[in-house]
């Protein structure tokens, strides 16, 4: 344990901990005194922005970290150096790639004790898989959510697995609508579709937990904040972003944990702490933020909950067990 996790806490879903963290903290003081010596990490998004920390993280923790990339070349740039960490080829978009990672992983013999759903797109223009689904959930939900189920015998078999499903304060912009996930019938805006995906992740989590827990395998949601410098972003306009409040008037990025705008650094914290920390066993489930479990918005602060960042919370709509169960069998359904 580290020093700031000495008194063990109980705690029912969706309650603060505390854990002793806070925004401003950095996914390095959170793994602090804890050893991954002997353990295995998967890191979606492992070379670029908070994945990039994340791996970096986990291997100074012990950890031996795989990152599968589309673009394996760019990976090893970024990754040079870290001796302990593997790159793979793998598109989250393409079903017969994330196939073929998983049965080289699987042929391994290696089981699976961490697996950080970390990468995705936000934002982006109108684009469909080469299954008619609109890319931001394809990519950020259904290629996650293949990845994870082809994984499960590896996660079984760490006899306590941790699955973090990076989501985001965008579950704000939409629950999963369930009668047109695709923009088939209704007009694509670039922001709903993403805080589909979004939402999509957290339910994800909800109902894995639930399936996994009797077999180890514990899952866990994460807001990071909002971290500009990424890439992420590229899609948003300047305009939008000086409105968030996310750059200054001379467009230099804020930073201001206190308000969710943090770096890169701070940005890795809580998906790192969900993956590690002693406090979190026997617990999953739940969406985090800032370091810990983030509390249910209460009904009637919702108006206060959108206009501030300040305020920590999760839409209860983002966490309901039964739109969790709903999503797994259409996710089951459309991934065959």
């Amino acid at each position: 344990m580290t020093r700031h996790e000495e008194t063990p806490v109980m705690t029912t879903a969706q309650q603060p901990l505390p854990s002793g963290f806070g925004a401003a903290s950095t996914a390095r003081d959170v793994v602090e005194g804890v050893d991954l010596t002997g353990r295995v990490a998967v890191v979606t998004g492992g070379y670029s922005g908070i994945g990039l920390e994340t791996s970096r993280v986990l291997r100074a923790a012990g950890a031996r970290v795989v990152v599968p990339a589309r673009d394996p070349e760019r990976a090893r740039a970024a990754l040079k150096g870290l001796d302990g960490v593997e790159v793979e080829r793998m598109d989250l978009i393409d079903p017969a790639s994330v196939d073929a990672f998983a049965a080289r992983f699987l042929a391994s013999g290696r089981p699976l004790h961490i697996l950080v759903n970390s990468a995705g797109i936000m934002a982006t223009p109108l684009t469909r898989d080469a299954r008619g689904h609109e890319a931001q959930f394809a990519t950020n939900h259904l290629g996650h959510f293949r990845l994870t189920a082809r994984l499960w015998p590896a996660l079984v078999a760490a006899h306590g697995a941790r699955v973090v499903a990076v989501s985001s304060r965008g579950i704000r912009f939409s629950p999963v609508v369930f009668d047109d996930l695709h923009f088939e019938r209704r007009p694509y805006e670039p922001f709903l579709a993403y805080g589909q995906s979004k939402t999509a992740n957290a339910l994800f989590a909800v109902e894995l937990d639930r399936r996994g827990r009797a077999h180890g395998v514990r899952a866990f949601a994460v807001h990071p904040g909002t971290i500009v410098h990424t890439g992420l972003a590229k899609h948003v306009s300047a305009e939008a972003l000086r409105a968030a409040g996310a750059v200054d008037d001379e467009g230099r990025v804020v930073i201001d944990p206190a308000r969710q705008l943090k770096t890169v650094q701070q940005g890795a914290a809580t998906g790192v702490w969900c993956a590690t920390s002693p406090r979190l066993d026997g617990l999953g489930g739940v969406y985090c933020e800032n370091c810990d479990i983030s509390p249910l918005v209460a009904p009637g602060t919702e108006t206060d909950w959108y206009a501030t960042a300040e305020l920590p919370g999760v839409l209860p709509y983002a966490v309901d067990p039964e739109a969790a169960a709903r999503l797994w069998a259409v996710s089951e359904e459309l991934t065959a």
